[in-house]
């Protein structure tokens, strides 16, 4: 009697992928190839994504979206402010990639074009940012309506700048157990979250409107 196949799934396709490129030192030249050496069939790949591109883009959406499944079952987090929100997002991803960081280094430094390396975080850009304006509080929004789309904008693109900036030092990071990885976080989160005082553009924005109605009056 035969033995029935086993039916292969998306974690499966993920986990064979990761191996193989760092087995191997590089990408596999198609879904084709890879497939084949892998003893699946195209049809399977085909299921769970596109193109190697979308399945690497996948690879590191997926780091995020098990970063967040963790804290999310940790009760005290729904309590914490926005900055500790950060904080704990910050060393779960950081804990996540370490678990995976020769593969992290082998796919982000593949390519000596680095643009064409970080066309892989896409999904992941597009993840953290959504994420970062499901946690921004109050305390961080400005008053005026007609400014807060820009501002909220504006946090979501220099958070992900900065979480770029912290993958680069922890990708450079000889310490042990990457300590000055840790150090980096909390220094610059703290640091972004006391740039991101609203307090100061709430009165300046205040000033500049009485100014406005006192040079209309004045005339």
């Amino acid at each position: 009697m035969a033995t029935k196949k086993k039916v292969i799934t998306k974690d499966d396709i993920v986990s064979i992928y990761m191996n193989e490129v760092l087995e191997k030192g590089q990408k596999p030249k198609s879904v084709f190839h890879f497939a084949k050496e892998n003893d699946f069939s195209e049809a399977e790949f085909y299921a769970f994504f596109g193109t190697l591109e979308g399945l690497e883009k996948e690879i590191f959406r997926l780091f995020f979206e098990n970063t967040v499944n963790l804290l999310h079952k940790n009760e005290e987090y729904q309590q914490y402010d926005m900055k500790n929100k950060m904080l704990s997002f910050y060393f779960t991803f950081f804990e996540i990639l370490t678990a995976n960081r020769s593969y992290v280094l082998q796919s982000l430094k593949v390519d000596k074009n680095p643009l064409k390396n970080l066309v892989q975080l896409t999904s992941l850009r597009n993840s953290f940012k959504e994420y970062v304006a499901e946690i921004l509080t109050d305390d961080y929004r400005l008053e005026q309506e007609k400014f807060q789309k820009f501002q909220e904008k504006t946090i979501q693109e220099s958070s992900w700048l900065q979480l770029m900036l912290t993958i680069k030092f922890w990708m450079d990071d000889e310490s042990a157990a990457f300590e000055k990885t840790d150090i980096f976080i909390e220094k610059s989160v703290n640091a972004s979250f006391e740039l991101m005082n609203v307090a100061p553009m709430n009165h300046l924005i205040d000033f500049g409107k009485f100014l406005f109605k006192e040079k209309i009056h004045s005339r």
